[in-house]
């Protein structure tokens, strides 16, 4: 998919007439007569292909001079499953746009991030999503915009730079150019149940994704691994604390036949984009599992596990560092082992918050807070002190760093560089931190209980060569395979 589906005309038509959900985010139709461009499901009659055109961002069909439909909002659709799949420049530039990076730091700290020139990164954005850095970060903030408005009752003026606006005329422009709306007509036309509860800092809005979408083992996971203070398991609602750019919030994600619900309460609106992007990114929404359970099918040993419950998600985190100190307090312990340690870690060094439902009571200690602790009062074996010190010490130096726009294999050989980092360890970090859909952990205990029950090989190698054919999707053939234990982290929360 290097040159993107949009160059493949005939597929992209046969998608919109027959307005197929499963496109909405790969490319956009932008159509010629009226000068608006939708998602491929929307609902109004298809246009004739001859007036169709294909690009494949919002911000190219903004910058071709096109606005978003009001009837399907395009600007609302999952992100395209491309960038949560491929590890090269563009979609590591896309990740960090879309965690804020361009916003705060500009086209040069982008291209910082990714080790590159501000030319290469401009180049190489342009010629595959038709629009550069800048652009695709505007596309962004109309979109934050859209949804401050319809969500908040905040003033114009704030909700400006809440959204990431240099100006107030810029706000207004961008919302009039992208919707054929002023911003006060947007929240004129806002749906009811937008206005139910306007509560400063809490914004209710919805999460879309590709159906289908099995919940169980994603929020299973997260609530089996909660570690108390930071996360928690409550009426139904998985609900975290968040670290910031600006401040920290509280998620509470709650899953719904269609959509996720998301319930925000950030200490700064600034947040909102990023906040967003963290939990969509967690929950693994903007993945295809057609494609994904399609490939996985093809095993005839894993397509009843498929069959049975299709649509799993790989679970992730919002914070790539913690997540990577807590695979290191997993090691070879209990999950409700590592669950103790990692909440004495957060008593002691975490720094606390205030939650109005009550409940969450810390930010998980940044690596700074852990590199400063004494050894000694680790409640662990001296080697895997050892092991922890190491990597908090690196990541609270920049020796090693974790984020969205990280190189899968290149990070993977410097975790395994690491004192007392083996496969299982650097492997399950690409795949709940790094979000890289190959990672195998094939020397799972779990797993190869599982494949030894299904009739697959056990053996670590011989799994490994079994497994090609699920490439490039081992990390979810790992979730059917850890689903056919009785763990707690396979179920959805009663």
């Amino acid at each position: 998919m290097q040159n993107g589906m949009h160059t493949d005309r005939e597929r992209c038509v046969r998608a919109v007439q027959s307005k197929d959900a499963r496109f909405d985010g790969w490319f956009f139709t932008a159509v010629l007569t009226t000068r608006i461009y939708c998602r491929a499901s929307c609902p109004v009659v298809p246009p004739k292909p001859e007036n169709m055109v294909f690009y494949p961002s919002a911000a190219a069909c903004q910058q071709a001079g096109f606005r978003a439909c009001k009837r399907c909002r395009p600007d609302t659709s999952p992100g395209s499953p491309e960038w949560n799949q491929r590890a090269d420049l563009v979609a590591r530039a896309m990740r960090l746009i879309a965690d804020g990076v361009v916003d705060r730091d500009g086209v040069p700290g982008l291209a910082a991030r990714l080790g590159y020139s501000t030319r290469q990164v401009e180049r190489q954005l342009l010629a595959e999503l038709g629009a550069g850095p800048l652009a695709l970060a505007r596309a962004q903030r109309a979109q934050t915009a859209r949804l401050l408005i319809e969500t908040t009752p905040l003033p114009m003026a704030e909700l400006a730079f809440a959204a990431g606006f240099s100006s107030i005329r810029t706000f207004n422009d961008t919302v009039r150019e992208v919707f054929a709306l002023s911003p006060t007509e947007l929240r004129n036309r806002r749906p009811k149940r937008a206005t139910a509860a306007l509560t400063p800092g809490v914004l209710t809005l919805r999460l879309p994704f590709r159906a289908p979408l099995n919940p169980d083992n994603l929020f299973g996971h997260l609530a089996a691994t909660a570690v108390p203070g930071v996360e928690e398991w409550r009426d139904g609602s998985y609900r975290r604390t968040l670290r910031l750019p600006y401040g920290h919030g509280i998620a509470a994600l709650t899953p719904a036949a269609d959509h996720i619900a998301c319930r925000l309460t950030l200490s700064d609106l600034r947040d909102l984009t990023v906040a967003i992007s963290r939990c969509r990114r967690m929950l693994d929404l903007d993945a295809d599992p057609v494609a994904i359970d399609d490939q996985l099918r093809t095993d005839p040993l894993l397509a009843p596990l498929v069959d049975k419950a299709p649509g799993r998600r790989v679970p992730r985190t919002v914070d790539e560092a913690e997540f990577a100190v807590r695979a290191v307090l997993g090691q070879q312990v209990s999950t409700a082992a590592a669950r103790t340690h990692a909440a004495r870690l957060v008593t002691a060094h975490g720094d606390p918050v205030e939650d109005p439902e009550g409940g969450l009571t810390h930010l998980f200690p940044t690596p700074e807070a852990l590199a400063a602790l004494d050894p000694e009062s680790l409640a662990m074996p001296r080697s895997r002190r050892t092991t922890f010190t190491t990597l908090v010490s690196q990541l609270a130096d920049g020796t090693l760093h974790l984020g969205p726009e990280s190189d899968w294999p290149e990070t993977r050989t410097a975790l395994l560089s690491l004192p007392g980092f083996g496969p299982w360890t650097a492997d399950v970090i690409a795949m709940r931190a790094l979000g890289d859909p190959d990672a195998f952990l094939a020397t799972d205990l779990g797993i190869r209980r599982a494949a030894q029950e299904l009739g697959l090989p056990s053996t670590p190698s011989a799994l490994t060569a079994r497994a090609a054919a699920w490439r490039p999707w081992r990390a979810y053939a790992t979730q059917y395979l850890w689903a056919t234990d009785s763990h707690p982290i396979n179920f959805l929360p009663v």
